[in-house]
């Protein structure tokens, strides 16, 4: 556990304040030292004067000016013992000395000790000094806590995390699958650390670079390999950290950061999630005066205005680099762009070479088959993978990871935890034919998507799954690919309707037809796929600042409107037809299936296929091309 100081002195202090009553009640009327003469019991007043007037005390001190007696008398139970008692003296008794005297007993009487005043006095000084100091630590850590009393004059101090040499333990070899950004990138660490070898021929290195990608495919890894190799200090900190509900503040630390940086020269400075502070200004409420275009204009001064900054290399990393302002990604503040894009299967195989470093795999187990069946995975993505298998092995005991595990594993990552199989009955028959209908079809189309497996155990709100694997990269789509996708996915709706007739067809083409809505309206109005002829009706990117998908404002007229209704109504159709009559002529095939598939609840791609090639030509899927 953590060790706090403030809870120490918060516990202490309390503790001080009753040890400091206790110890005044302990020594302000401390008696005087009698130690030496302790007695045993105690003798009431009155018998100590009958003991006086029968001649049985021999010795009499007086302590605490006379109040307290230490008595030593005869016993009169045990002749010939001597023993001593403590006697509380009243105090108007001036004839006891008297008759002492008169009595012949020897008597003294002992001064009081001025120890109850001094330790008084100590006390009254030592827990003022305790308390100053205690209150002197809780005041000291609180003020270097976020928000304490001591920061309302560090609010402009830039929250920048400093390493002269950052030991962030990530080189460029530990960044694979983006061969490109790493090129560009490898320029910026030689310039600083060879810089002769550009400056001769009269190069300048670029000021700033900007990181632009999707999330997770390692742009803030690419930060990390930087300040790993480069050997020169490096700031890092978030866009969202210059941005306080107070005026000024973040222009303030924008200003106090590149001071740093150029105190510390040459030098690098991360800014991850730029888009937080440099969106585009004129949108926000307030104009110029809103703090976050304050900082932004700050931004673009120490980036590139009057002085300049000689020896800063500026990095920054994005998502949306369609919402910075222009000014910001003119040449001179971040000179360059550099795309970090999904990796393709080359750089699918060497991230998962990466991160398979410290994990045991079985030797059956394919890193480029894994490759080939992620495509889209990000470099985030396979990290999770592979780490999702290795739990799944640790969690039923295996020694490695098996090909088992790593099919489970993408399913988890894609589909969601695995569910409780359904019990054999009317509901997972329809399942059955439904994801059948989606293998089938698929199968059956020219230029659909092989299919990898189809499985009736339910993974997050899916009931049943049909996974479709590509052969290849697909950085553009044909119009054939785009309609033979739309048909595989009416294919789960077909076989319901002919297999069960249209009044029994269910919920479970939700998804489907929302997915396939949204890819014959993207036909038709963005990429010119229709009889409309050419045309990009709506754009893909919506309002920065006011939303995206309700502020999509209608680029086109009201009949234009109704004829991309029209056209999105008639690929539909005409792909839902081309479904239904594959269902209709492959029924048996389409039975066999649903049977195998309720009995083994997975089938494999390759066993799929092997068993429709048992019944039909499968390479003859010319009969099936819509037309449209």
């Amino acid at each position: 556990m953590k060790f706090s100081w403030r809870v120490l002195v918060l516990w202490t202090l309390p503790a001080l304040v009753i040890g400091f009553f206790f110890w005044q009640g302990a020594f302000a009327g401390a008696p005087t030292d009698m130690s030496k003469n302790a007695a045993n019991t105690r003798m009431t007043y009155g018998r100590f004067l009958e003991y006086l007037d029968a001649d049985r005390v021999t010795n009499v001190d007086l302590y605490e000016g006379g109040r307290t007696a230490i008595v030593e008398a005869a016993d009169q139970d045990i002749e010939n013992r001597t023993q001593r008692w403590r006697v509380d003296l009243p105090v108007n008794a001036p004839e006891l000395i008297s008759k002492l005297k008169q009595k012949g007993i020897n008597f003294d009487a002992h001064p009081m000790r001025n120890d109850g005043a001094i330790w008084g006095l100590l006390g009254n000084l030592i827990f003022p000094i305790l308390l100053i100091t205690g209150l002197f630590f809780l005041f000291r850590r609180s003020s270097n806590l976020p928000g304490g009393p001591g920061q309302a004059m560090n609010f402009g101090k830039s929250r920048a995390r400093f390493q002269m040499e950052a030991k962030t333990g990530v080189k460029f070899d530990d960044v694979a699958g983006i061969e490109e950004a790493k090129e560009e990138l490898q320029e910026v660490v030689t310039f600083l650390k060879q810089p002769e070898r550009f400056t001769a021929v009269g190069a300048r290195i670029p000021k700033g670079v900007l990181l632009v990608g999707p999330p997770g495919t390692g742009k803030t890894l690419l930060a990390k390999a930087i300040a790993g190799e480069a050997g020169v200090p490096f700031f890092s900190i978030s866009g969202s950290e210059f941005v306080e509900m107070f005026v000024g503040v973040g222009a303030s630390r924008v200003r106090d950061l590149f001071k740093k940086a150029k105190d510390n020269a040459p030098c690098i400075i991360f800014i991850d999630e730029i888009d937080a502070v440099g969106r585009q200004r004129g949108a926000g409420i307030g104009g110029g005066n809103d703090e976050r275009e304050q900082t932004l204009n700050q931004l673009l001064t120490e980036m590139d205005g009057f002085e300049g900054n000689t020896g800063i290399i500026i990095i920054a990393a994005t998502n949306r680099p369609d919402v910075l302002d222009s000014a910001l990604l003119r040449p001179g503040r971040f000179d360059r762009q550099v795309t970090v894009d999904a990796p393709d299967i080359k750089g699918r195989l060497e991230i998962l070479q990466v991160h398979a470093r410290n994990k045991k795999l079985d030797p059956s187990v394919s890193l480029d088959a894994i490759a080939r069946r992620t495509p889209g995975f990000t470099g985030a993505d396979l990290a999770n993978l592979l780490n999702e298998a290795a739990i799944l092995t640790a969690r039923r005991r295996k020694e490695a990871i098996t090909l088992r595990e790593i099919d489970d594993a993408v399913d988890r990552v894609v589909a969601g935890m695995e569910g409780t199989p359904l019990v054999d009955s009317k509901s997972k028959r329809l399942i059955a034919y439904h994801e059948i209908g989606h293998a089938l079809v698929g199968t059956l189309l020219k230029d659909h998507d092989p299919v990898q497996k189809v499985t009736l155990i339910p993974r997050g709100q899916a009931q049943g799954l049909t996974w479709f694997t590509p052969n290849e990269e697909q950085g553009l789509i044909s119009r054939s690919q785009l309609k033979a996708r739309i048909t595989g996915a009416l294919g789960g709706r077909a076989a319901e309707e002919v297999i069960f007739g249209p009044a029994e067809v269910t919920t479970g083409a939700g998804g489907d037809l929302q997915q396939l809505s949204g890819m014959a309206r993207q036909m038709v109005t963005r990429f010119g796929m229709s009889d409309l002829g050419p045309l990009s009706l709506e754009s893909q990117q919506g309002e920065v600042f006011l939303g995206r998908d309700w502020t999509t404002r209608s680029e086109y007229s009201e009949s234009i409107a109704s004829r991309i209704d029209g056209q999105v109504r008639a690929i539909v159709e005409d792909c839902y037809q081309i479904a239904k009559k594959i269902v209709r002529d492959h029924r048996t095939v389409t039975d066999r299936l649903v049977d195998l598939l309720i009995e083994k609840e997975t089938i494999d791609g390759e066993e799929f296929r092997q068993i429709v090639a048992e019944y039909t030509d499968v390479p003859d899927k010319q009969q099936y091309v819509p037309q449209l």
